[in-house]
């Protein structure tokens, strides 16, 4: 199961706090040990829109010239 969680500062250390629904669906307790898979969300704000000016067809263009390639 794949949730969003936030990580917060706990003292000299960092905690993350499950949502209640996931706890629910879980059926999880205090002291019970899970497995985390941590993945850090990137930042792609800075990405948006880099090729605007760039690409000298429209989109339209680019789908027609890729759809090509898989004939």
């Amino acid at each position: 199961m794949a949730t969003e969680a936030i990580v917060k500062k706990w003292g000299n250390s960092l905690g993350v706090v499950l949502p209640k629904r996931v706890v629910k669906q879980q059926h999880l307790h205090e002291n019970d040990k899970i497995s985390i898979l941590v993945v850090k969300e990137a930042d792609l704000s800075s990405s948006y829109g880099s090729l605007k000016g760039k690409l000298k067809m429209s989109g339209q263009q680019f789908k027609d010239m890729v759809r090509k390639g898989w004939d």
